[in-house]
């Protein structure tokens, strides 16, 4: 297949978006995070709940589109031995070395702990349960915090490899001719969202989200499903011409859903209960909600798939430099973060100042150590997911050729 600079466009995006965001996670009010800064804002929960619904699945599906495209060029073993590499070196890496900070500020802002990183950072390294910690992920005695995408990323890539020869036989071929023959539309738009209602109306419930893989099922149920269906599509030509076809109807109708979505939810939490008809105290208003929501997660996927594919699919000269940037920008930005707002909080520099603070903060950073650190070093490369060290020339020529980052 021809390179598809749409989707390396789309995860350097998608990847941007994901430190926008966890910049507003310390100023969005009621939302809890490692820290909080005391310039919070409802208000925020609206443009939040907007992305939320997809965010995190287009970075699974992403993740399994790219799987895809590299099972064409790479055996089976082969490629659960590099993706092995690259996820959980810098998985390991990321909990000892880069998360440890997020911890200590935690720990500081609930007031569980007496300053000094030092003797913070030797305690934690000895790896044992510290109850007292007030740290999310004390109990265990280390954390991965945002670095959990990576251990759900390869748990689902090994799993993908294993079931591939099923996948890839000839029945499970029929099943994509059927998916994906003639004109029809209908079977991949609404099972998965389908699949997506059933995960939030059974399995959400009984089984909220964690983000510590043992137990967490309706974040499984949910993340493979979105990273299978990309492995499914990455390689059928027909799925991607139909889904730049219709991008325009589904970017309609997915704000059409999440207007729903969101309608009810501020009538829920704004409309006195007086006001309500008695006719609409009979109608199953949470069902609709979670119709509406798993309808948006799924469509708002496939319009932005199809405009990206209009828009993004050219080599820009931007994008083999930003696609090898991803991985250590997503390393390290909430370690960043999370100190950044820890410290600026007591100077009170203002309800807009000191988020633009953070966010420029974590931007300069995150630049600087890529450049003048990370891509530069041969020990640190593999550490930060980056693949062996390439002279400036070979490596812009290997970045422009394959697939790169977070796959």
């Amino acid at each position: 297949m021809s390179r598809r600079h749409d989707i390396d466009a789309l995860r350097v995006l998608a990847f941007g978006l994901l430190i926008l965001y966890h910049v507003a996670m310390v100023y969005v009010a009621d939302w809890g995070y490692h820290v909080k800064s005391g310039h919070q804002a409802e208000w925020l929960q609206w443009p939040m709940i907007f992305v939320n619904r997809w965010r995190m699945p287009l970075l699974f599906m992403i993740s399994g589109i790219s799987i895809g495209l590299a099972m064409t060029a790479h055996p089976v073993l082969r490629l659960g031995l590099s993706r092995s590499w690259r996820l959980l070196l810098p998985l390991a890496f990321g909990m000892l070395a880069i998360v440890p900070v997020q911890a200590y500020c935690e720990a500081l802002a609930n007031g569980a702990l007496e300053p000094g990183f030092r003797a913070f950072l030797l305690r934690y390294l000895q790896l044992r349960p510290w109850p007292e910690g007030g740290w999310t992920g004390a109990a265990y005695g280390v954390s991965w915090n945002h670095l959990w995408y990576l251990a759900y990323l390869w748990c689902y890539s090994m799993l993908l490899l294993l079931l591939a020869p099923l996948l890839d036989s000839p029945g499970g071929r029929r099943v994509r001719d059927w998916l994906f023959s003639g004109r029809r539309a209908w079977p991949w738009v609404l099972l998965p969202a389908a699949w997506f209602f059933a995960c939030l109306w059974w399995l959400a419930p009984r089984h909220p989200e964690t983000h510590a893989l043992g137990g967490d099922w309706y974040a499984h149920a949910k993340y493979f499903a979105f990273f299978l269906a990309g492995w499914l599509v990455a390689r059928e030509g027909r799925f991607w011409d139909r889904v730049q076809a219709i991008r325009g109807r589904t970017l309609a109708l997915a704000l059409a859903a999440t207007a729903v979505e969101l309608s009810l939810r501020a009538a829920g939490r704004y409309l006195p209960p007086g006001d309500v008809p008695g006719w609409a105290l009979h109608v199953d208003w949470a069902m609709i909600e979670r119709m509406a929501r798993a309808l948006y997660s799924w469509i708002a996927l496939l319009a932005i798939f199809g405009w990206s594919r209009t828009l993004l699919d050219r080599p820009f000269r931007w994008l083999p430099y930003a696609s090898e940037a991803v991985y250590p920008w997503y390393i390290l930005h909430q370690s960043l973060i999370v100190p950044l707002a820890f410290a600026l909080a007591p100077l009170r520099p203002g309800p807009w100042l000191e988020p633009l603070a953070v966010l420029a903060g974590t931007v300069a950073g995150c630049a600087l150590l890529h450049e003048f650190l990370i891509r530069r070093s041969r020990l640190l490369r593999p550490l930060f997911g980056l693949k062996p060290f390439q002279p400036p020339a070979a490596g812009l020529a290997q970045a422009a050729s394959r697939c790169s980052t977070i796959n």
